[in-house]
């Protein structure tokens, strides 16, 4: 794709920041913390992860697929439904929320359930002072997929560095870097902001987790 030619978003998903990736030449979308991202379209899907959980999934054959972001399993607010893919949408940085929106949304655009092809990144034990997060976002996610008889065929989780993520939904390749060196806090001082915000209240807008 050359960078003079535009996206075409799926409906729904104008929200996601777009910029043009000079080293891949190619668009990527960008997904931060509570939101996911569908596309049928020649570009990449990037974010970053400490705790959190991106799940990769499409349908080969149909040519479709995204990614997901979440930090927590399951929220603990009981009037939370499942939402709209819009931005403002709180409930879409919980896994069970998270995990049926995407899926959800690739059938709605064509992907067949039992096509889907899945990859899982994350769950870093970033917070050493604090309890395992990341690991219960993997037990969250497989346990999710096991109930939905969806495998696994690829996957980088756990440990105790944050990662950097590019995902192709057309093709299925992902890029992941691992972050063994941080620079500052910033990162660790964000996730623990961010979780508490999320323990605490219903969240609204979008927060920047990570540089």
């Amino acid at each position: 794709m050359k960078k003079d030619e535009k996206i075409k978003t799926l409906p729904g998903f104008e929200h996601i920041n777009h910029y043009w990736d000079p080293t891949r030449k190619v668009y990527a979308a960008k997904i931060l913390p509570g939101q996911f991202y569908v596309s049928n379209q020649s570009e990449i899907i990037v974010t970053t992860l400490g705790s959190c959980i991106s799940a990769c999934i499409r349908d080969e054959a149909k040519q479709v697929g995204g990614m997901n972001h979440f930090m927590l399993p399951i929220s603990k607010n009981s009037d939370f439904k499942p939402g709209n893919v819009g931005a403002d949408d709180s409930s879409h940085r919980y896994g069970n929320f998270a995990m049926e929106a995407l899926i959800n949304e690739i059938l709605k655009f064509g992907g067949r359930k039992s096509s889907l092809e899945v990859k899982v990144f994350g769950g870093g034990k970033i917070l050493s002072n604090m309890s395992d997060i990341g690991k219960s976002n993997i037990e969250f996610v497989k346990e999710f997929l096991n109930t939905e008889n969806l495998k696994i065929i690829s996957s980088d989780v756990g440990n105790v560095w944050p990662r950097k993520v590019a995902y192709y939904p057309l093709t299925g390749k992902v890029m992941v870097k691992r972050i063994k060196s941080l620079k500052n806090n910033s990162l660790v001082n964000a996730e623990k902001q961010y979780i508490s915000s999320l323990e605490h209240t219903p969240v609204t807008g979008d927060i920047e987790l990570f540089d």
